[in-house]
């Protein structure tokens, strides 16, 4: 440059060789460095591992799959196995699941038939496409979300009891019929809704029916089995004296071997209901078979009854009653839900066994778990997923209201459910015995329809917000 020139601005370029950040301010010299590259921006970034963001997902069992169910093909696959025991649930879900691989499968048959991951192993665990054939003793393992379901903002209002139910009353009433035909009525119970009345309640599930379930019957339908007030789900009724006599027949557990009809038979003895609860607290066998019978006690001269465990002294009457359970799932904020199938039919039977036999009251059940629920606390605490060892943390879906008898409500109602029940097609064997006495084989439309019937139901709107907050717990 030569003197007296004036100053010329040099600008200083800068060449990107590389595409490459400045590395992570956390990133030290001692930490382990990666090159990760951003699939959208296609820019690589120079920094320490990321973390893992994987949220642990609640894992629901099914029950392990059976040798020879009576409603089943020989030959099941996956999907269709899962379709059947969530017979409420949409298909398209559940394709989305095996679809995003959400399900996984135990192929071990254990003699126990302990599930594996309620003891915090996953080892055994394996992804399972929708086409897979399913094995005796295989249990699949499934998201709590496969059974998330949305809640409608609108409840539906009990009745208010007269003794000559109105329009609104009657079509409130037929709304909750699952099926129907000559000789039964399957309807899916409200809880708080009484199941037989007396002088001072009118709006009785038998009142009711009489009035708005004939149908072109001259006579209503009648109680063949009760559910209690605050508990939902399937409850049976017959149509006519020769069906009634026949459900009777069955519930009482008198059935067996008592006809000469083999496919009468099989039916009988095929028959079961299965109910699910939420409990406080978690038994400490997973699954299991509980034999305890029972003995009634009356309280305030006389005025209260009250069903507990018979001590096997053999100074009181007891009645034989056994249950079996199984937990779906683990222990979230305190409570567990379970899937009970009793084998005999007596007054409270499942909630005296939860509550005295198991030591895990059903949530809501102030007569046989009120100490335990003055002692537990309505508020969300810590559990520990059992296959990463991490806390789960409470999420509430926006607009869901957990006042409304849920788990989390200050006033929980009773989180008792009667979810399935498979029994003889009565309608058929009936016409069969009428057409023909000895019941031989022969074409026609009786003989192409069912030996068994299965129902299922969908839980009510409190025990389906908790449900639904049980599935949110996600870190």
């Amino acid at each position: 440059m030569l003197r007296g020139t004036t100053k010329t601005k040099i600008t200083k370029l800068t060449r990107n060789y590389s595409r490459i950040s400045t590395p992570h301010p956390n990133c030290t010299p001692k930490s382990h460095t990666v090159v990760r590259v951003n699939p959208k921006t296609n820019i690589a970034q120079l920094g320490p591992p990321p973390k893992n963001d994987h949220k642990p997902r609640q894992l629901l069992s099914l029950p392990p799959y059976p040798s020879n169910h009576p409603l089943l093909p020989p030959r099941v696959t996956a999907i269709s196995w899962m379709k059947f025991y969530f017979q409420e649930i949409d298909s398209l879900l559940i394709q989305s699941h095996f679809k995003k691989g959400l399900v996984h499968i135990d192929d071990n048959n254990r003699s126990d038939g302990v599930s594996l991951y309620n003891q915090g192993k996953m080892d055994h665990l394996r992804k399972i496409r929708h086409n897979e054939v399913m094995k005796t003793g295989a249990r699949i393992y499934v998201p709590v979300s496969v059974a998330e379901t949305r809640i409608s903002k609108r409840f539906n209002a009990i009745p208010t009891g007269t003794l000559y139910p109105n329009a609104d009353e009657i079509e409130y009433l037929q709304r909750l019929v699952k099926y129907k035909d000559s000789a039964i009525i399957v309807l899916n119970k409200p809880p708080r809704l009484p199941v037989k009345g007396n002088l001072p309640v009118h709006n009785s599930m038998d009142a009711l029916a009489a009035a708005a379930l004939s149908y072109d019957n001259e006579e209503g339908p009648k109680l063949v089995h009760r559910l209690d007030r605050e508990s939902s789900g399937i409850h049976l009724m017959g149509r006519t004296k020769e069906s009634i006599a026949h459900l009777q027949w069955l519930f009482s557990g008198i059935y067996k071997g008592n006809s000469l009809h083999k496919a009468w038979n099989d039916a009988c003895h095929a028959t079961y209901q299965k109910y699910w609860v939420l409990v406080i607290g978690s038994p400490k066998e997973k699954e299991g078979l509980i034999r305890a019978p029972l003995t009634k006690v009356f309280l305030n001269d006389g005025k209260t009854e009250r069903v507990i465990l018979a001590h096997g002294s053999g100074l009181e009457a007891s009645q034989e009653a056994v249950t079996e359970y199984r937990v779906l799932g683990p222990m979230i904020n305190g409570c567990s839900w379970i899937e009970l199938r009793p084998l005999t039919s007596r007054k409270h039977q499942i909630r005296v066994h939860c509550a005295e036999a198991l030591g895990t009251p059903i949530v809501g059940d102030y007569k046989y778990g009120w100490f335990t629920h003055r002692r537990w606390k309505q508020m969300p605490r810590v559990d520990i997923e059992p296959t990463t060892g991490k806390p789960y943390k409470m999420r509430r879906p926006d607009g869901l209201d957990v006042q409304k008898g849920s788990v989390l409500s200050k006033v929980p109602l009773l989180h008792m459910h009667c979810r399935e029940l498979v029994l003889p097609n009565v309608a058929k064997f009936i016409e069969l015995h009428k057409n023909t006495p000895e019941i031989t084989q022969r074409p026609g439309d009786n003989y192409t329809k069912p030996d068994l019937l299965r129902f299922v139901a969908s839980m009510p709107s409190h025990m389906k917000i908790s449900w639904n907050l049980m599935s949110s717990y996600l870190v």
